[in-house]
């Protein structure tokens, strides 16, 4: 067989493929997310069209900096299907991020989106890492804009002499979030000590100490 006769006999499968490999399109104009369903779908319910408000669509959750006295010295507020649900459906989301002088937003990873971060104010050391293990990074200021591919490790640091802001954009209702160190170090039920000391190359205690750091605080 020709690789002219190859191309016609695979072409339709791959676009078929590729076609499964996309979200599919909206059946209806909107599908606003019913929370309190117990109905277990990938992504909610719809609300009934009577039950629809104006107040499905907005939220004013990210319009002020948040608090960042905490251990980070950040805070991410979303404004996800879970905050607004008349984004059921849409594949789009946002959050705002707030840093204290220094604050870091740690290594994580959103599964579900690509990340893209406008600057509202301050500067940011920010990058992600590839599958090749190859550190993109950059410093950004005030108007900028940067972007994070999906999935891949990602880290943002406060660098400048004051406060910084920024407003994050995603292609997803709901990214997800996994943080690595408190993936690794506070899951429940917990990580094998031998797992972490053999992947680190640190001893059990030094693991210990820093399953410790990430306990709940009472």
């Amino acid at each position: 067989m020709n690789k002219t006769s190859l191309l016609v006999l695979f072409s339709p499968l791959l676009l078929f493929s590729l076609s499964l490999a996309a979200d599919p399109d909206m059946l209806q104009d909107l599908c606003v997310a019913d929370l309190t369903s117990g109905i277990k779908v990938n992504g909610y319910p719809c609300k009934p069209a009577d039950a629809i408000s104006a107040s499905d669509f907005s939220f004013t959750g990210i319009s002020n900096p948040g608090p960042t006295n905490n251990t980070m010295g950040s805070l991410v507020t979303g404004a996800n299907v879970e905050k607004i649900p008349g984004l059921n459906t849409m594949g789009v989301s946002m959050s705002r991020i707030d840093y204290a002088l220094g604050g870091l937003n740690p290594p994580h990873t959103h599964p579900r989106a690509t990340e893209m971060v406008f600057v509202l104010e301050g500067q940011l050391d920010v990058g992600f890492i590839t599958t090749a293990n190859k550190l993109i990074a950059k410093t950004i200021t005030k108007g900028e804009v940067f972007v994070f591919p999906k999935a891949l490790v990602y880290f943002q640091k406060n660098s400048g002499n004051g406060t910084a802001s920024v407003i994050a954009a995603f292609d997803s209702q709901f990214p997800g979030t996994q943080s690595i160190a408190a993936t690794l170090f506070s899951a429940s039920p917990a990580v094998p000590d031998h797992v972490l000391t053999k992947a680190f190359q640190v001893g059990t205690k030094e693991v210990e100490k820093i399953k410790g750091r990430f306990a709940p605080k009472n």
